[in-house]
């Protein structure tokens, strides 16, 4: 693949990660939020781990896209 075109869907890919994460802390917060008032927190869990679950999916590719990345010439 083309360099740049790697360099365009890395930076993406990194950005995906930054906004997963933030994703899942304000996610992290609102089950331990709800469970500490004493709600079922049943559905918001699951919604946990599907970001959870996304999150995994996003780093994988990004640590595709560094090491194909890194296979290219400069």
């Amino acid at each position: 693949m083309d360099r740049r075109f790697l360099e365009e869907h890395l930076a993406m890919a990194e950005r995906h990660v930054a906004e997963g994460e933030v994703h899942l802390l304000r996610q992290r917060q609102l089950v331990s939020d709800l469970r500490r008032s004493g709600h079922d927190t049943t559905e918001s869990e699951k919604f946990l781990a599907q970001l959870e679950a996304m999150q995994v999916m996003h780093l994988e590719h990004r640590d595709r896209l560094r090491l194909e990345l890194g296979s290219i010439q400069p």
